[in-house]
């Protein structure tokens, strides 16, 4: 009779393997160095600031309202007229991403947006809030597809969906501190300022961002390391798909759903 294998030895064997594969992975991205990671904290203020700016008016709402003199109507069709502008950009924010490239594209939307949340301190009728309130959405729209864009960029997919959701959760952070930080600008400088003054952090994050971002293939202070850590996952097939054909999916509706869903709730 031939001798069997003792398969507690072959089991043993084999977890010992991974453990010594799992420490030298660790080991790896350890070396590699963390630089990504500053990348990700400044898309995770960009969500951040994003939130903040497009919560103002509706925690002013009852202030202005007596001095603006708008009906909930009146309200109900500023909020229509920046749900109505993220919803058109968004369609487009993509494909503007890929064709300036992340730093620059980036750069415009923030600029863009900063400039409309500043605008809103001009406003002295409905009509000037409706402008504001429009471009503020065109501007907006650009964060999350060149976050996820800048995540693609900068992460191995072994990381992207961590990376993913810290970025992501600027917005609960920006939503958590805007409503006492608005509060205590009106009382202490006027409404008009706290306009001003939240859409002045764009200011600062951009500066941030031109100085410290570029592609990876690039960045001057990336290391062959941390780059060859990034680039590690296999080549990905380019090959362009059409829109019309993932519409018969399943998952294609069932993302678009829950997106509708939840994105609606979540923008003011």
């Amino acid at each position: 009779m031939g001798l069997q294998p003792d398969s507690t030895s072959t089991g043993g064997a084999a977890t010992s393997a991974q453990a010594s594969a799992g420490t030298v992975q660790s080991v790896l991205v350890r070396a590699a160095g963390h630089y990504r990671w500053i990348v990700c904290t400044l898309l995770f203020f960009a969500a951040t600031i994003n939130y903040v700016d497009r919560q103002v008016l509706a925690l002013l709402k009852q202030s202005l309202q007596s001095e603006i003199k708008w009906t909930e109507i009146e309200y109900g069709h500023l909020i229509f007229t920046f749900q109505l502008a993220y919803a058109i950009a968004l369609l487009f924010a993509g494909k503007v991403m890929d064709w300036l490239g992340t730093r620059k594209g980036f750069s415009l939307s923030v600029l863009f947006w900063s400039i409309a949340a500043m605008a809103h301190a001009l406003a002295h009728s409905v009509f000037g809030f409706g402008v504001a309130r429009f471009a503020l959405g065109l501007g907006e729209s650009g964060n999350f597809p060149a976050s996820i864009k800048a995540i693609a960029e900068w992460f191995p997919k072994k990381e992207r969906a961590l990376a993913t959701g810290i970025f992501n959760s600027g917005t609960n952070i920006g939503a958590m501190i805007t409503p006492p930080a608005v509060a205590w600008v009106t009382l202490n400088y006027g409404w008009r300022m706290a306009f001003i003054a939240t859409g002045a952090l764009g200011f600062l994050w951009l500066a941030a961002w031109l100085a410290l971002y570029r592609v990876p293939e690039e960045h001057p202070r990336l290391s062959k390391a941390e780059l060859d850590y990034i680039r590690s996952d296999p080549p990905e097939s380019t090959a362009k798909v059409p829109w019309l054909q993932l519409i018969p999916h399943r998952q294609t509706w069932a993302f678009s759903l829950g997106k509708f869903i939840t994105g609606s709730l979540s923008r003011r």
